[in-house]
């Protein structure tokens, strides 16, 4: 059973940055296409960035209005999965989600996911 733990989140300014991580046990890593999720209250989850199994040539993605300042990246030696997230605004305020699945391809459908992390706040605000 692959368990995913993320880390990192915490309370920033408007401007700054975090870095998040997502650590799995119980399977390797190296066998997951691994996505980012976020949720605030009264919304749905909403996809942000995925990284493929094998990230070369093309496996990774993020949503429209994200790429430039979010990048994910992945150490499969360690088991771990990361999201830098940079020039944060209020409005990236959410608990931020990483979750797996086995499949070779990026998608933002929560519903794909098999294998979820407990999930870790995230605050920006003055």
């Amino acid at each position: 059973q692959l368990q995913l733990v993320e880390s990192g989140g915490g309370s920033v300014q408007p401007g700054e940055s975090l870095k998040l991580s997502c650590t799995t046990t119980g399977l390797s890593l190296e066998y997951y296409t691994i996505g980012w999720f976020r949720q605030v209250p009264g919304k749905e989850r909403e996809g942000i960035a995925c990284i493929r199994r094998s990230p070369a040539g093309g496996g990774i993605d993020y949503a429209d209005d994200l790429a430039g300042r979010f990048i994910i990246s992945r150490d499969n030696a360690k088991n771990t999965v990361y999201l830098q997230m940079n020039s944060l605004n209020p409005e990236d305020t959410a608990v931020y989600f990483c979750a797996a699945m086995g499949w070779n391809y990026c998608s933002s459908d929560a519903s794909l996911y098999n294998f979820w992390g407990q999930g870790t706040q995230v605050t920006v605000s003055l």
